[in-house]
């Protein structure tokens, strides 16, 4: 089954979205689409670049297509049409208005390249999206230079006044709360007349694996960086080079796909997945295999099989965030108590997604405990019943994930995996019948 062409296969998506339940193992090749983290790393970098470059295998949805329409407004030319998207950059210009959505790379990526540009640029997007905390990334750019104008709100709307560069330099911030803070400053970094230094200064940052992959990211982009020195990332003036990017599968959107073979005892692989990778997705190895189940690697992919119950787990997910939605829901059918921890930052993503598996896991008979960092689940017998998702693709993986040994329950809004995962519900049906 590829989950690239599973949107052939049209299924009905009633809302809420009645979650299948299989009748026994399953079993299943799926390929997954490219990873939105890495697409809109390149998109950047490829409007910013010296000459037109390809974005090869790129991910088609709402976040991508929100981005290639950003950088289209700013004077970029991006050509979505094939497979393979092609981005030629221009002169950035203003005035322009940027649909954010609910995409926290456009909204914390987007502004550091306007400020490149000519002209205001003005930001906003969906009403969830202007809870979501921008001041580090705001206040970083005007200690940078750049003109921005919120109104004391550090949130959505705001408009970047740009003057076709910035000076740059030193800029302390406090990224504890989320790593897009520090690789929004990096990715322009480079075009900045003195570059840019950022120096972390707070709590431990979390998410490291995603300044990583945005470290990894402007070095193949010939963009020297700086990184030895803990919680201090130095780039340069210097140019971005075009280079032609292939993306990887969206290592994270395997969580409930793996997650199937786990709770039905039966045996999923995913092709293509990478050897080495700065993805946050590649700790689904470790993690499935300390609940129970058989994880293989080689070079037809990923391969999860369990034989056996599933076991609960002491988690500390502060590198790996993005995980902790799916990884609560594979809790609650576990023979064991878990305990996630490490994840307050969380609570700032597309919604408070503590409070919300909280509500939502308990809602259906689990007994959750929500903790300041964290998460202590013991599982309980559950029962099916609305599960809400809040405008959070990973809330709606997490609903379905239940759904695979719990029959009746409904997804809200299943609809919003199109954020990173096109028509999702018929490869979810796909995979599990229904």
């Amino acid at each position: 089954m590829d989950a690239r062409t599973a949107g052939l296969r049209r299924v009905i998506v009633a809302d809420p979205w009645p979650a299948p339940t299989p009748a026994g193992p399953v079993t299943a090749t799926v390929s997954l689409p490219g990873s939105k983290s890495l697409t809109n790393r390149a998109l950047v970098l490829a409007a910013i670049a010296d000459g037109p470059s390809s974005v090869r295998r790129a991910l088609r949805s709402r976040d991508t297509e929100l981005m290639a329409r950003a950088l289209t407004a700013l004077g970029v030319t991006v050509d979505t049409d094939g497979d393979d998207w092609t981005v030629t950059p221009r002169d950035l210009r203003g005035p322009a208005d940027i649909d954010c959505g609910l995409a926290g790379t456009v909204m914390r990526f987007v502004p550091p390249v306007a400020a490149l540009a000519t002209g205001a640029i003005r930001f906003d997007g969906d009403d969830h999206a202007r809870m979501r905390p921008m001041a580090a990334v705001l206040n970083a750019l005007r200690a940078l230079g750049v003109t921005v104008e919120d109104d004391g709100r550090g949130r959505l709307p705001f408009t970047v006044r740009g003057a076709g560069g910035a000076p740059g330099g030193l800029v302390v911030i406090d990224a504890s709360s989320s790593s897009q803070f520090v690789s929004a400053l990096l990715l322009a970094g480079a075009r900045y007349d003195d570059g840019v230094d950022v120096r972390h200064d707070g709590k431990p940052v979390p998410s490291l694996p995603h300044i990583d992959m945005t470290v990894a990211a402007l070095r193949e982009h010939g963009v020297r960086v700086q990184d030895e020195e803990p919680n201090r990332w130095r780039v340069p003036p210097g140019p971005v080079h075009a280079v032609d990017v292939d993306i990887e599968p969206d290592l994270s959107n395997a969580a409930p796909f793996l997650a199937a073979a786990a709770v039905t005892r039966g045996r999923v692989t995913v092709p293509d997945w990478p050897e080495r990778t700065t993805q946050a997705g590649d700790r689904l190895r470790e993690i499935l295999t300390l609940m129970g189940a058989q994880v293989h690697r080689d070079d037809a992919g990923l391969t999860v099989a369990c034989a056996g119950p599933l076991q609960g787990v002491d988690l500390d997910l502060h590198e790996v965030g993005e995980l902790a939605p799916a990884m609560a829901a594979l809790a609650t059918l576990a023979e064991s108590p878990s305990v996630l921890r490490g994840i307050e930052h969380i609570r700032g993503h597309e919604t408070d997604r503590l409070a919300a598996l909280a509500r939502e896991l308990t809602g259906l008979g689990a007994e959750v405990e929500e903790r300041p960092d964290g998460l202590g689940i013991t599982p309980r017998p559950l029962h099916g019943g609305l599960f809400r998702t809040y405008a959070d693709h990973r809330m709606a993986q997490a609903a379905v994930i239940v759904g695979l040994a719990v029959p009746g329950v409904l997804v809200e809004n299943v609809a919003t995996t199109a954020k990173t995962f096109p028509d999702f519900p018929a490869a979810w049906s796909a995979l599990v019948g229904g």
